[in-house]
């Protein structure tokens, strides 16, 4: 955060807010005046990046009562007191209660600049030091959503973090299957809007005449059957994100209805000709191209214009190498838990048979063929569990073993050579951590073993 903290300056004697505030404005400083605590917690609720020069003696709330406010609002903050009538006792409770300083008056104009800007440095440091903390949750909250460590995964995951607080509109392609769902609620979750609601539409999956007061909401006697007033799923949304799915598939009437609501941020519910606020971000998912399809006037050009101020594509599951595995791996242990069944082993010809395969039906084709692998159930499509490879499995079953057990032979030995630090040993390997961590889980090694 580049700009100074804002000193807050709390006292009941206007004169002394003026004096205050015209000799830190001539030491550079940016001062803001406040007679009492309740339009100081306001404005630190919207303004964190300041610091606080209260006087202790005050009507209604003294000094130290607004102390315990502001350790309640946010215990980092800098405080620094000053009263006429302090005494040793008086500033040793303030400093044991949260102060960053204790000052008898009259203060020392140099002095107060001094440990004023000592409180500007804190403050700026605390505050950067939370901004890398967010910056690492979300980065956490979206590797969690988009599993991958392949090229076009890696550069997914920087643009998912770079537009989850731009707060715009944004478009999802991808083929069928491909995760554009999960990467709009990783928008969604990495963003400021987390705590509102999510609320996903698949409009393909919508009757056409149902959707636009499934969209809109509507009124009492708009339409045979509405008997009393429905809130849509628009209105719903409001603080929050609203995720359109197949959005080509929705009919143009609604379309156009929608596109108001993008220009105005607002709408009518059906039967109604009162305009509703809504606050929203609106994520649309597609599998074909918008642009394409709204020449052919099959999709309105102007409201793909709205939606497209920024846009996504994922890379089909095919072009993801290794992700697949890691992908499999991922599902098989959710089904584990799901079924509460054992995981079963993945072989060396399982991993073979995974990476050779074309997955027309992408992730979702994945996730699938995991569930029916921990059930050992065989389905429609790809399976790995039918009976041509059951047949030949025992013979590869003994070769597979081997194989696991060379590659935690390896894994061990490099851990005792590094002495249980995972970045040599990953080194040593020409693996990443990550990886290593992974087949760390899967052969059940600890670092501490190898520390010892």
């Amino acid at each position: 955060m580049s700009q100074l903290p804002i000193v807050c300056i709390v006292d009941d004697d206007p004169s002394v807010l003026d004096s205050f505030a015209e000799m830190l404005t001539l030491e550079g400083f940016e001062p803001r005046c406040f007679s009492g605590p309740s339009l100081l917690l306001t404005f630190l609720q919207q303004n964190p990046n300041a610091v606080v020069l209260s006087d202790v003696c005050m009507p209604d709330v003294d000094g130290m009562q607004l102390l315990a406010h502001l350790q309640n609002l946010d215990a980092e903050l800098p405080v620094v007191l000053m009263s006429g009538h302090g005494d040793i006792p008086m500033a040793t409770q303030a400093m044991r209660e949260g102060a960053v300083d204790f000052l008898e008056k009259p203060v020392s104009p140099s002095l107060l600049v001094e440990r004023l800007r000592q409180a500007q440095r804190q403050r700026k440091w605390v505050l950067a030091r939370r901004e890398q903390q967010l910056c690492q949750d979300d980065k956490a909250i979206v590797e969690r959503h988009v599993v991958g460590e392949s090229p076009g995964i890696k550069q997914l995951h920087e643009q998912i973090l770079v537009l989850a607080n731009a707060d715009v509109d944004t478009l999802i392609y991808g083929e069928t299957g491909s995760g554009k769902d999960v990467v709009a609620r990783a928008l969604h979750d990495a963003s400021q809007r987390r705590h509102h609601p999510f609320i996903a539409i698949n409009c393909g999956a919508m009757p056409e005449n149902l959707i636009e007061s499934e969209l809109f909401g509507y009124e009492a006697g708009a339409f045979t059957g509405a008997k009393q007033r429905q809130m849509g799923k628009i209105e719903a949304a409001s603080g929050g994100t609203l995720f359109l799915d197949e959005i080509e598939t929705m009919p143009l009437t609604a379309q156009i209805r929608l596109l108001r609501v993008l220009q105005e941020r607002s709408l009518e519910r059906l039967g109604s000709t009162q305009s509703i606020q809504v606050n929203i971000r609106v994520i649309a998912a597609s599998k074909d191209d918008l642009q394409r399809i709204s020449e052919k006037g099959l999709f309105r050009l102007d409201l793909y214009y709205r939606l497209n101020v920024a846009s996504l594509r994922l890379p089909p599951l095919r072009e993801r190498g290794d992700d697949i595995l890691m992908l499999f791996q991922h599902y098989c242990q959710l089904a584990a838990e799901r079924f509460q069944k054992a995981c079963p082993p993945i072989r060396a010809h399982h991993q073979e048979k995974l990476l050779h395969y074309a997955w027309p039906g992408n992730v979702r084709e994945l996730r699938n063929t995991a569930d029916r692998f921990v059930l050992g159930i065989e389905g429609d499509g790809f399976s790995l569990n039918d009976t041509s490879q059951a047949i030949r499995a025992p013979a590869l079953d003994e070769f597979d073993q081997k194989l696991e057990d060379y590659e935690r032979k390896l894994i061990e030995d490099s851990l005792a050579a590094a002495a249980g630090q995972i970045g040599k040993a990953a080194e040593q390997l020409k693996m990443s951590r990550k990886t290593l961590y992974r087949k760390m889980k899967k052969f059940q090694l600890d670092k501490q073993t190898f520390r010892a």
